[in-house]
């Protein structure tokens, strides 16, 4: 069997994702087109988002070229292609980071009550992580069980 002689395998020759650090242009909607958040990642290239204009769920399709390059997680502010056969279900155009979606905010593009890229956490809802537990140990359990036994 021949030795791996090169400098790292097939990750190495594809390179670093490295355009993210640089800026582009902020991409606004066009005729066709909605601003959406993720609300639900169902799998196989597919989620499921709520438009903002119409408040309308609709049947995502991320479209092959973002597919495994740009990672699209719940709570991320999307662009979408509507559909004009099928009025449920859109494609995805483009993921905007947190930055282009809080300048799409102060543009009044999308509504100022969505939290850009937050996850819904129990903090808010008043639950701040103090839960108290008793106590429980399995010996004293055990004990009880000898005794009756006997």
């Amino acid at each position: 069997m021949p030795k791996n002689k090169g400098k790292g395998g097939k990750n190495r020759r594809r390179g670093k994702n490295e355009n993210e650090a640089e800026k582009r242009e902020l991409i606004f909607k066009e005729e066709g087109q909605e601003y959406a958040q993720v609300t639900k990642m169902l799998g196989n290239g597919r989620l499921e988002a709520l438009c903002f204009t119409d408040g309308m769920k609709r049947l995502c399709h991320i479209r092959g070229k973002l597919r495994k390059k740009v990672w699209i997680n719940q709570g991320d502010v999307i662009l979408l292609g509507l559909r004009d056969y099928q009025d449920k279900k859109a494609d995805v155009i483009l993921k905007y980071n947190a930055e282009e979606a809080r300048n799409l905010k102060s543009y009044g593009e999308i509504p100022q009550s969505v939290k850009v890229n937050e996850m819904s956490t129990f903090v808010e809802d008043g639950m701040d992580g103090e839960i108290a537990f008793d106590y429980y140990s399995d010996e004293d359990d055990k004990e009880e069980d000898i005794d009756d036994l006997i």
